[in-house]
């Protein structure tokens, strides 16, 4: 359904990025995305975005100025202010914009919608979310006081601009590929990462918006620097229209796992899951997903486009008759993206939608880092009990160069 006409990446010499470009040997190649826009902007017409967490949003907003609808991994950005201005551009653009949480294409996503629709979900009170496996961050020394000493810097990469906006840290391996996702500074997370597999329906029909009060409940192996070894956080939502007040816990760490509820039985590793980056995800005591709690059903589910299962598997078999039919995806995340830049569909997760559900995000990793409760108020979006909280809303000003993006 596309041509690829210009891949862009800061490290021309790493084997992830020779494979692709071996993939598409016509595609122009370029390291400062900036150029590629400069020099071929007019060759293409939407830009996908898969970069660390941390500099998608310089990239994005320049493909949207650009006029190019944008498909951008998830989270959004890795701070509360840059989602608000990507909204905004998105807004005064006018192009198409998808956030990559490929289950708001699948039917984990119809199926929601229908049994909300149809009152079979309803009454929800508390939600669990979980994402036990092993992280690489974990095992890490958690008194570490600074960064890890500056190492040379390959050839092939272009350091500076892999820091984009963000302040200079010398070189060190442990920063790029992947490992980036360990550190506050660059990642956010498995929050970040999960999060938007696990928690993106239930925020998105249950009209969730933004938490009025997140507390970590639990965060083992504290570190200023780094995401902990364990966390649990309870976001807390208020009454939504005729819906009542409630609190969603999200629980990681390898030991740190959520009790389950009577008659849940197993805990199926749904095979459309994506391996995890560091390998294949392993089989758990319980794998990624939710509990769901009505008042009057209790619902478990996986990540992606895992559906739910209404238990004991006895109820279940019950309500089997009367459970409505679920429509099927006309076409899955990659498609509706391109369908939308054709006008031939709207985009399912577009900014509107996925910019509140990554500031969730933003909001549980600003509670990791500072090791306290925040408290938020959701009409000014501003966090009430701690100054510096909320000024890591915006955190950091951008490098000197960088500050273009942030104005909208």
């Amino acid at each position: 359904m596309a041509n690829v006409v210009a891949l862009c990446d800061v490290d021309m010499g790493a084997a992830h990025t020779v494979n692709s470009m071996e993939k598409f040997p016509k595609a122009k190649r370029f390291q400062d995305f900036r150029e590629m826009f400069d020099k071929s902007a007019g060759e293409f017409d939407a830009a996908v975005v898969c970069t660390p967490d941390f500099s998608h949003f310089p990239v994005t907003m320049h493909a949207m100025a650009a006029g190019k609808g944008v498909y951008v991994e998830k989270p959004l950005a890795r701070t509360f202010n840059e989602i608000e201005l990507l909204m905004k551009a998105a807004d005064k653009y006018k192009v198409v914009t998808q956030m990559g949480n490929q289950g708001h294409s699948e039917a984990n996503h119809f199926q929601f919608k229908s049994w909300v629709d149809a009152g079979i979900i309803k009454d929800v009170e508390a939600i669990t979310c979980h994402m036990n496996s092993r992280r690489r961050w974990h095992g890490w020394d958690t008194s570490m006081s600074g960064y890890p000493p500056a190492q040379p810097i390959p050839d092939t990469l272009d350091w500076d601009l892999w820091l984009t906006t963000a302040q200079h840290q010398g070189y060190n391996e442990d920063f790029i590929n992947g490992q980036w996702r360990c550190w506050y500074e660059f990642g956010m997370g498995a929050l970040g990462d999960w999060g938007a597999h696990i928690m993106d329906s239930f925020h998105r029909f249950l009209d969730l918006g933004l938490p009025y009060e997140i507390d970590p409940v639990k965060i083992e192996g504290h570190n200023p620097l780094f995401y902990p070894q364990a966390t649990t956080l309870a976001f807390k939502f208020p009454k939504r229209g005729k819906m009542p007040k409630l609190t969603v816990t999200w629980y990681d760490g390898l030991d740190n796992v959520p009790e389950v509820p009577e008659g849940y039985g197993h805990s199926e590793l749904d095979a459309d899951i994506p391996a995890a980056s560091t390998g294949k995800i392993q089989p758990a005591k319980l794998n990624p997903g939710k509990i769901i709690y009505g008042k009057e059903l209790t619902f478990k589910g996986g990540s992606h486009g895992s559906t739910l299962s209404i238990i004991p598997e006895e109820k279940a078999k019950d309500m089997a008759s009367s459970l409505p039919e679920v429509p099927k995806s006309t076409s899955n995340h990659f498609a509706n993206f391109l369908l939308a830049c054709k006008g031939e569909e709207n985009t399912r997760s577009p900014f509107e939608v996925a910019g509140p559900l990554s500031q969730v995000f933003t909001l549980g990793t600003l509670a990791q880092r500072m090791n306290t409760k925040l408290k938020f108020n959701r009409k000014k979006k501003i966090i009430t009990n701690n100054k510096l909280a909320n000024q890591l809303l915006v955190g950091e000003p951008p490098r000197k160069g960088w500050e273009e993006y942030y104005k909208v």
